[in-house]
């Protein structure tokens, strides 16, 4: 495989010198686009939908189509890790995702075991490989997966919480347990990671959605400390190049040199952080992603436009910027914002650039 005809994102990541900001959005395809809502209708249900490479790979491509982006992301869902480690993932129409067997017991938790991805997770890795192929080597392609704990998360609690109740008691009371389960899923992701990256995945994000819950002492513990793990057993080169790991946590800005040296390549930032102290903290250890608020594109165009310049002017002529959204993209989003987004930073980046 070669190197993609446009590198600029990859070679961001890797703090090169770029013409311009790349930029990719968490969550591109997604529901705010009318082509996605039409193909998960023709799918049946989400689930179907994640588990067809076909339908995969055809909404992975439609962000592409639409707006001039600078890598693809695989269209999957954290939660297919532990629903191949047979807890019975489901979604509930207007609930969200749910576990039929979470764990709670014992028994149960010291039963878990890393699911095969050539096997259990395989039409993941087939829709890698499809997308690959109908990329044609454009744009970079982004595999992922949840983090140890954001996954524990779900795997603990059965769903979504405001709380995470069950968890956290786990972590306070049994922490041998919780540490049972994030060493199996660490060891699960890595092998999964691994699987995307041999199947053509060229760069792969790390998602901590729910490590900025804990407390700084926990989050090194039981967050950070498996992300690390994760990392050190990666393939870090795939074809003879380069692939690089993006680390995302969510409410993280307070540990950002904490994650800057776990060994990954780039440290996502959400909104809340502002991205030139981001930038001044970390010096050279590793490029930054991010940061627009998500609901800045609830705005007009002019208001998004003048969002992205704000957060391109704080960053300033350095390498190592891969331009993104804080969070992933609200399907109330509309795409001509979305449009007036990807303009401004090309062309604001460039004239940045060339200053």
């Amino acid at each position: 495989m070669s190197r993609p005809r446009n590198d600029t994102f990859l070679r961001a990541l890797l703090r090169q010198p770029t013409d311009y900001t790349p930029t990719w959005l968490m969550r591109q395809a997604g529901r705010y686009l009318p082509e996605y809502c039409e193909t998960r209708r023709r799918a049946g249900n989400f689930l179907a939908l994640c588990k067809s490479p076909q339908l995969a790979c055809e909404v992975t491509l439609q962000p592409l189509t639409r707006f001039t982006l600078d890598a693809a992301i695989l269209f999957s869902d954290i939660l297919t890790v532990p629903d191949a480690m047979g807890l019975g993932l489901y979604f509930a129409e207007g609930e969200g995702p749910r576990f039929e067997r979470p764990l709670r017991e014992e028994w149960a938790i010291r039963d878990l075991t890393v699911p095969d991805p050539h096997d259990k997770l395989r039409y993941v890795i087939d829709a890698v490989a499809e997308i690959r192929r109908a990329l044609d080597n454009s744009v970079p392609l982004i595999g992922f997966s949840g983090s140890p704990f954001t996954l524990a998360c779900y795997m603990v609690e059965g769903s979504g919480s405001s709380d995470y109740r069950h968890l956290k008691g786990m972590l306070y009371a049994r922490p041998d347990l919780l540490h049972h389960i994030l060493g199996v899923t660490a060891d699960a992701v890595t092998q999964y990671l691994n699987a995307q990256i041999e199947a053509g995945a060229q760069a792969v994000q790390i998602f901590d959605t729910w490590g900025g819950t804990l407390t700084p002492h926990a989050y090194r513990e039981f967050s950070l400390a498996y992300m690390q793990r994760v990392i050190a057993g990666l393939k870090r080169e795939h074809d003879g190049e380069r692939v690089p790991v993006i680390v995302f946590t969510k409410g993280g800005g307070q540990w950002l040199e904490d994650i800057a040296a776990i060994g990954c390549d780039a440290v996502g930032l959400d909104w809340t952080t502002d991205i030139a102290q981001a930038r001044a903290r970390v010096g050279d250890k590793v490029a930054l992603q991010g940061n627009l608020d998500p609901s800045a594109l609830f705005g007009s165009p002019e208001s998004v436009s003048a969002e992205a310049r704000r957060v391109l002017d704080a960053f300033g002529n350095h390498p190592g910027h891969v331009f993104n959204l804080g969070h992933g993209i609200s399907q109330f989003t509309n795409p001509d914002n979305v449009t007036a987004l990807v303009e401004t930073v090309r062309s604001h980046s460039r004239a940045i650039r060339s200053a």
